[in-house]
């Protein structure tokens, strides 16, 4: 494994190129508040004041960001850092550019009423509900750090497979479910639930914080120093984009109802969801703080028998000037 991690100004070589360019950024979920500053940024013609004809991809279930990037089906994607790594360990050569999102939104939420007030005490003999496709791994990583197996049992947790919803929690399938501060937790709510029956652990406070929401990129993209121009081009404007949502939290949730072609979403969802995404940016100006990115590492690396990936990534941190990009 070669590098993971090059900053995006390292992109920035050749910044300001008169010509536009057309990119395609790949989401990795839905449209929603979540990636309101790439929506915002476009709405506001940041991207057109770059030189940048940008186009945005909604995720969703069935779409890996990975494999659309592996693919050719765009040229950034937005994905979590132990996703990342993941696949780069399976060699696809990903490539960290920015990373707008500084803390993590992930938690567990449990049904006051199941009695668990400490996982690690009362987590053994529990189901838990988790999110797969990559979204596991800092879950896997928290249970073998509290010595419990995730293969059931009265000593350890069974782990439901759950859907990208707040189902097995309101039917009671689960005493806890993966959920994000942004969105799966205020569903709950929604659903009648009331914060006093809920107990909430963030793996921010648990210790096993990973990085998500990260812009990668091949490493052979970099080669192509008129891609590697028009890469800064795109985080300096998408951060311009972040900082502009995150001060207009309202504003840029109707641009992103504007960009949402399902008609699901709802002003107050979304108004509530860029409150609590502009928590996580706090502190970032788009960069890939050395220290954020070796804690993810050294949490993936105490996955246990199994983990993540099997060794720190050689190379993988490359500090260079990155001003030029966020200028």
């Amino acid at each position: 494994m070669k590098r993971l991690m090059i900053s995006a100004a390292g992109l920035a070589l050749m910044a300001g190129a008169a010509q536009a360019e057309d990119l395609t950024l790949q989401l990795k979920w839905v449209t929603q508040a979540q990636f309101a500053g790439y929506y915002v940024a476009q709405d506001k013609g940041f991207y057109e004041e770059e030189g940048l004809n940008v186009t945005i991809l909604p995720g969703g279930p069935d779409i890996a960001p990975t494999q659309v990037l592996a693919g050719g089906g765009a040229d950034v994607i937005v994905e979590w850092m132990p996703a990342a790594l993941a696949a780069r360990e399976k060699g696809l050569p990903l490539v960290n550019i920015a990373q707008p999102f500084k803390a993590s939104g992930m938690m567990l939420t449990c049904l006051k009423e199941s009695g668990i007030e400490d996982p690690k005490t009362d987590f053994a003999g529990k189901t838990l509900g988790v999110w797969f496709a990559g979204n596991e791994y800092p879950f896997l990583s928290w249970m073998n750090t509290l010595g419990l197996s995730t293969e059931g049992g009265p000593e350890g947790v069974t782990v439901l497979k759950q859907g990208f919803n707040v189902d097995p929690l309101l039917q009671k399938q689960a005493a806890c479910i993966s959920t994000m501060t942004y969105n799966e937790y205020g569903q709950v709510l929604d659903a009648g639930l009331s914060e006093d029956d809920l107990v909430t652990f963030k793996y921010e406070d648990q210790g096993v914080a990973t990085l998500e929401d990260g812009l990668y990129v091949l490493e052979s993209t970099l080669e192509d120093q008129a891609k590697v121009d028009a890469l800064a081009r795109f985080v300096r404007a998408s951060m311009k984009g972040w900082d502009y949502a995150a001060e207009n939290p309202e504003e840029a949730a109707e641009i992103v109802l504007e960009n949402d072609e399902s008609g699901a979403q709802t002003i107050e969802h979304q108004t509530r969801m860029m409150t609590e995404i502009a928590k996580l940016l706090e502190g970032s100006d788009g960069r890939l703080a050395e220290a954020d990115y070796q804690r993810t590492v050294d949490i993936l690396l105490s996955g246990g028998s199994d983990p993540v990936i099997q060794a720190a990534p050689e190379g993988a941190w490359v500090p260079t000037v990155t001003d030029a990009a966020f200028n």
